[in-house]
């Protein structure tokens, strides 16, 4: 690839592909299967055909193809495992690498942003790229003063190939909706086309950064590089080492399984209540298993390009309604979501049907610790998909206010990645730290 396809005729062009692939497929599947081949073999050999052009297609586009990916592939734990298997290894590298800009086209940017004398910024500069991502590539080098830094770099025309991408994968959501059974295509791109024009702006970033990493400077668990240098198209951040999160889903110990979970976790909840800000890009790409001091584990976060700005951490609506169901208070749980918006005032519901809908998503809640398994899932997302199910039915008539859309997400992508992981979470504790409403207030002394 020689550089961003920046056409939109040519990017169509490209996407418009992945659904009649997918049909193409579906007929030679049928041909093999007249002509003796068994159905299951065909299926497998039609998903892993499926799985490399999808990443070779949304790769090559980088950015919003890549972006819907890499979204996708937090959600690989609720398919089916013959399903899973052939995408989990295709939509995994979205999560790290994609084909590489070329090195001309970095040096064309950083002269044209850093200035002529760029290199004189760096003792060290890598052209290879250590990773590429949606909208960027992150190249290592050594700053002036010593320190070892990543330099993010954007893609020219990154912006206008972002929005068309994702307006022309909002055309073809029902044809990929099959790709995650239960789970709605369409909000999930609208959702990130609204995240377009800040995600691109680095300044955004970095302050986002800057906050996280002052906050947590220090802290034994979670590590957030700083920020050495920023200006338009360009981030230069401090370097951190340590496992990517997608190596220790494919082969980490049950031990940095567990860890990565519950940092991971903790830094779900514990982030909006100490910065204000929810990190919103919970893909294992963005994150880090880095040794301690003390002989364990702790986790570094990457990426600030997306946040959810939240001046007063979680909304206690989510803490209040999690302890009530978990208490079973069927009346009070539904008069709070309809207060909310989650139920329209157009809409009646039992509340005791929306207990039970909502008990079974919230069992991590109620144990001690939990094990997060593809398997656990698979069967809240089969629950949720199958028509016949009162799940399905009652879910269809729920409602998710805007304000809670990207919560929302990034709650379910923090999911799919701990059933990823395989990792035993004490889930209870976090929520019990770090979540405004969860605990109840206490009642007041009475007087002597």
């Amino acid at each position: 690839m020689s550089d961003l396809p920046r056409k939109a005729v040519t990017r169509t062009a490209k996407l418009a592909a992945l659904p009649l692939g997918f049909a193409g497929r579906a007929t030679w599947g049928l041909g093999k299967r007249i002509g003796g081949k068994s159905a299951e073999i065909v299926g497998r050999e039609l998903q892993q055909r499926t799985a490399e052009q999808l990443f070779k297609v949304l790769g090559e586009l980088k950015g919003g193809a890549m972006k819907f990916g890499q979204a996708l592939s937090v959600f690989e734990s609720a398919l089916p495992e013959e399903v899973a298997g052939p995408y989990r290894a295709a939509l995994t590298k979205l999560q790290e690498a994609a084909p590489p800009m070329p090195t001309r086209t970095v040096h064309s940017v950083l002269e044209q942003r850093l200035g002529a004398d760029w290199a004189e910024l760096f003792v060290e500069f890598q052209d290879k790229p250590s990773a590429a991502a949606s909208i960027g590539q992150v190249h290592r080098a050594v700053w002036h003063d010593g320190r070892d830094v990543a330099v993010k770099v954007q893609y020219p025309g990154a912006g206008e190939a972002l929005l068309s991408d994702l307006n022309q994968l909002s055309r073809f959501a029902r044809l990929l909706g099959p790709l995650i059974p239960g789970m709605d295509i369409k909000p999930l791109i609208a959702e990130l086309r609204d995240r377009v024009s800040e995600e691109l702006d680095y300044g955004l970033e970095a302050q986002a950064q800057k906050t996280h990493a002052e906050e947590f400077e220090g802290d034994p668990d979670v590590l957030v590089p700083a920020v050495v240098h920023q200006c338009d198209q360009v981030l230069v951040t401090e370097w951190i080492d340590g496992i990517p999160l997608s190596e220790v889903i494919a082969d980490g110990s049950q031990e940095q399984r567990d860890r990565a979970g519950q940092l991971l976790a903790r830094f779900l909840f514990s982030g909006p209540a100490r910065t204000g800000l929810l990190h919103a890009d919970p893909h294992p790409g963005n994150f880090r298993l880095l040794p301690d001091e003390k002989g364990g584990w702790r986790l570094g976060v990457l990426d600030f390009g997306t946040v959810d700005r939240l001046p007063g951490g979680l909304p206690t609506t989510i803490g209040d309604s999690l302890r009530m169901t978990l208490e079973g208070e069927a009346e009070a749980v539904y008069e709070l979501l309809c207060e909310e918006g989650f139920v329209k005032e157009s809409i009646a519901l039992d509340p005791d049907a929306v207990l039970d809908y909502l008990l079974p998503i919230i069992e991590p809640a109620l144990a001690d610790d939990f094990t997060f398994t593809r398997g656990w899932m698979r069967s809240q997302a089969a629950r949720i998909a199958d028509p016949r199910s009162p799940a399905h039915q009652l879910g269809k008539r729920l409602n998710l206010p805007p304000a809670y859309l990207l919560i929302h997400r990034v709650t379910l992508s923090t999911i799919g990645v701990l059933c990823q992981l395989g990792a035993t979470v004490r889930l209870r504790d976090e929520l019990e730290e770090w979540l405004p409403g969860f605990l109840p207030e206490e009642e007041p002394a009475a007087e002597a």
